[in-house]
């Protein structure tokens, strides 16, 4: 049975009218799936047989019934090129689909501006999930009136559970946790050994890239530099990979949409002195990184797996962070927004989540693995709002406790099962 997700509301106000649109983002996230429900004619790149009928007539693409999927495009990139070129020569609105990843490297493409509009798919929310109705809508707070009220009986457990669970359809529907872990385990292989030779990058050490996706895993919701990462992954080690390795990796990551790193933000005009331009990292999922640690839900409950953090706090901590800023990735474009995070060079303030919509409107989250925030963790909110005035429609704190609520000083408590878009 199909789970309706976030993107399909995207969809339905979108693809119809769009000569071609691309759902991008990692394996395994469903984007086949969402787009098969949109399509008439489907074209699978992974498929030898379907291979074959393109080689023998490239122009199957354009003459098949309408909308068509092209899925896995990458796997014959000029399929890329023959879609832009159908837009350039008056496609039907609503004519293609395009799923898959990054071509590989050295392949160049045309990037489809203006021709083919992309979206970024990224694993289930917890809205998705299902895990409980959601009665606060980001978009409403970035116009600011949003009405902040509900109870939901999710507690911490069950957000540990949700980290450790996926938001990868296929892996989350898998009935134990052991069955899970060997689909995450299975996952990570099959991007080591298969995905990045296939991204153009052979992998001569395997054991040296998953050190590396362990410890970017443990670099989670911070602004580790790779140096540091690069340590964390080698440590004791003289014969380190090169520099140029790490960038690979790196590269080869960012190909398959399995980094997904929240940007520094960078208001124009700068009202803000001494703002740093560290990404945030975080993997698309946090479940990858709980899993690349070895860490299941007993352990994060335990914070048998603090140690292992970069960062420095309590990996539950930063992987409960990791799963409210995919939830408000997934949330954001609906409101035709972008998210960021902020951060003084001196780290005297900062804040986890700054979502920019239209106008300039911006939403301020914190992220707090706490039932019942107290003032000192919503300073950073309060500072802020001092600095922007109005331009600051809403901030909030995102938590782990009963209800949704406003406080006296004018931000909102929300549990995170109940943010919605």
């Amino acid at each position: 049975m199909y789970e309706h997700r976030v993107i399909d509301n995207l969809l339905d106000e979108l693809q119809p009218h769009l000569q071609a649109m691309s759902i991008h983002g990692p394996k395994g996230v469903g984007k086949t799936e969402t787009a098969l429900r949109r399509v008439t004619s489907v074209l699978r790149l992974d498929d030898p047989e379907d291979m074959r009928r393109l080689a023998a007539d490239p122009e199957l693409i354009r003459s098949l019934p309408g909308p068509v999927l092209v899925d896995e495009w990458q796997r014959w990139p000029e399929s890329w090129d023959r879609i832009r070129r159908a837009v350039d020569d008056g496609a039907d609105e609503g004519r293609f689909i395009i799923t898959g990843s990054s071509p590989p490297r050295g392949v160049v493409v045309h990037s489809g501006a203006g021709r083919i509009v992309g979206q970024h798919m990224r694993p289930m929310s917890l809205s998705e999930r299902g895990i409980d109705t959601p009665t606060v809508s980001l978009a409403d707070m970035l116009a600011g009136d949003a009405s902040i009220d509900g109870e939901t009986t999710v507690v911490l457990r069950d957000y540990v559970d949700e980290i450790v669970r996926s938001g990868f359809p296929g892996i989350r529907r898998l009935p134990t946790a052991r069955l899970r872990a060997v689909a995450l385990r299975a996952y990570i292989d099959n991007v080591v050994q298969r995905e990045f030779a296939e991204q153009g990058y052979p992998v001569r050490r395997p054991e040296a890239l998953r050190a590396w996706l362990a410890a970017y895993g443990a670099a989670s919701s911070t602004t580790a530099k790779y140096s540091e990462i690069l340590d964390a992954a080698t440590p004791n080690e003289g014969n380190k990979p090169t520099k140029q390795t790490t960038i690979n990796y790196r590269d080869a990551l960012s190909g398959l949409w399995l980094l997904d790193p929240t940007p520094a933000w960078m208001p124009v005009p700068n009202h803000l002195a001494r703002l740093g331009r560290a990404n945030k990292h975080q993997l698309a999922d946090p479940a990858l990184a709980a899993h690349l640690l070895d860490l299941d839900a007993d352990g994060l409950m335990s914070g048998r797996g603090d140690r292992a953090g970069i960062g420095g706090g309590p990996m539950l901590g930063a992987l409960f962070e990791s799963l409210v800023t995919l939830d408000v990735q997934v949330y954001a474009p609906n409101a035709e927004a972008r998210v960021y995070h902020l951060r003084e060079q001196d780290s005297r303030h900062e804040v986890d989540l700054i979502v920019q919509g239209l106008g300039g409107r911006l939403v301020a989250l914190e992220v707090k693995l706490t039932a019942s925030p107290g003032d000192r963790d919503v300073k950073h909110l309060l500072w802020l709002k001092e600095k922007l005035g109005d331009s600051l429609t809403d901030m909030a704190v995102i938590t782990t406790g009963k209800y949704a609520y406003r406080r006296q000083d004018g931000v909102a408590v929300i549990p995170a099962a109940l943010l919605g878009p």
